[in-house]
């Protein structure tokens, strides 16, 4: 499966590297840190995310896996993400593309008009604007993991799964 999520990881790297870069510029103004969980809410995935997600699960040792599976199990279809304990994720490191700029500062069209947004704990202090080069165009994000999906989907075995899935859909759990 690695080589068909090859692009999806090359996304999440670039993902990465802008949000560092971000949090760099805005540093004293972001209050997002290890444990903050405000924003971690149940959220739907594309399947080239769902198999991301996927994949980090099953390279985790057995006892690993049987906790995280259980966990989702009894947290699914509630309304914070199942992936969350004690404020923390469960697969941080494999956490899909919206949860990577939760917090940070968001540019988004919202009909035809473009709106700003940012976590209501963050950027409290800054009289100044914030730098366009410190906001994350959504609707371009969007744009980039709809193409990384579809090209995934079109070298995977994708019959017949849905166009976005629940975290214990994507972990195959039923709860």
């Amino acid at each position: 499966m690695g080589n068909l999520l090859d692009n999806y990881y090359q996304m999440v790297a670039r993902v990465d590297a802008l949000c560092r870069g971000i949090q760099d510029v805005l540093s004293s103004q972001i209050t997002c840190s290890e444990g903050c969980s405000s924003c971690c809410t149940a959220i739907t995935l594309f399947p080239v995310e769902a198999a991301a997600l996927r994949a980090a699960l099953e390279a985790l040792p057995q006892a690993d896996r049987t906790a995280i599976l259980r966990h989702v199990s009894e947290h699914a279809g509630e309304e914070r993400c199942p992936l969350l304990e004690d404020h923390r994720c469960l697969l941080y490191d494999a956490r899909p593309i919206i949860c990577r700029t939760h917090g940070l500062p968001i540019l988004y069209a919202d009909g035809s008009e473009q709106k700003a947004d940012c976590c209501p704990l963050n950027l409290t202090e800054s009289e100044q604007p914030v730098s366009g080069s410190a906001i994350i165009d959504l609707d371009r994000l969007n744009t980039l993991l709809v193409a990384v999906n579809a090209l995934f989907l079109s070298h995977a075995d994708a019959n017949g799964l849905p166009e976005r899935l629940t975290i214990a859909e994507a972990l195959k759990v039923k709860p």
